[in-house]
């Protein structure tokens, strides 16, 4: 081989190995899509029809397996599991909680997945912290966020995955370790089926359903 094939194989292996990583990182671009360590943020959400926000307090395992959202006077929670796809319900007034799997997928305000379009556009800063803003383009609409280097959504407004209008904005932020034992329902909490009465006053509240 002649030392021009030997320049003109290293370009060609130059090139196909800078295009292929622009390729790589253009289809990659994305914020991360869960935190990177435990974090218990308190957000005001506001749905499109809610004359003024609500709090939730939304606690994330690291790597965003699983999250729990509590209404403010904590009468419900609502734990979900990504890897094993389930929501929990539980009501702690009555001691019960019902887990089921979603037929469309777990989705929800507060997650982000690789089914949405991501574009970025700029910087802010939320509750005192820097975040990327992005915006998201799913089969539904579209929604503007911004999100921390370490993946916690820090504000979002539009349309999230399962097609509802709102906002939310992170008020507070705390970052440490967080018990795994609040991802499951307590151990003398009865669960109760679609099959099964449920017990006196766990009927539809606002406060058990954050």
């Amino acid at each position: 081989m002649s030392m021009f094939q030997v320049k003109g194989a290293a370009a060609l292996s130059l090139a196909a190995l800078v295009t292929g990583g622009a390729g790589t990182a253009l289809a990659q671009q994305h914020p991360r899509l869960s935190p990177s360590r435990d974090v218990t943020v308190v957000y005001s959400v506001q749905p499109e029809k809610m004359p003024k926000p609500v709090e939730a307090i939304v606690q994330f395992k690291a790597e965003g397996d699983k999250l729990r959202i509590d209404a403010p006077d904590h009468a419900g929670s609502t734990i979900l599991d990504r890897p094993a796809q389930r929501v929990t319900l539980i009501m702690h007034k009555q001691r019960v909680y019902t887990s089921f799997a979603p037929k469309h997928g777990l989705r929800n305000p507060f997650m982000l997945d690789m089914s949405m379009q991501y574009a970025p556009d700029g910087t802010g800063t939320v509750a005192g912290l820097a975040c990327n803003k992005w915006t998201i383009t799913s089969t539904h609409g579209k929604a503007v966020t911004c999100v921390t280097e370490d993946g916690v959504i820090l504000s979002e407004e539009g349309v999230d995955a399962d097609g509802l209008h709102g906002k939310l904005e992170a008020q507070k932020v705390t970052y440490g370790p967080i018990p795994e034992t609040l991802f499951v329902p307590p151990s003398d909490y009865q669960q109760i089926t679609a099959q099964m009465p449920i017990p006196h006053g766990a009927g539809p509240q606002s406060s058990a359903k954050p």
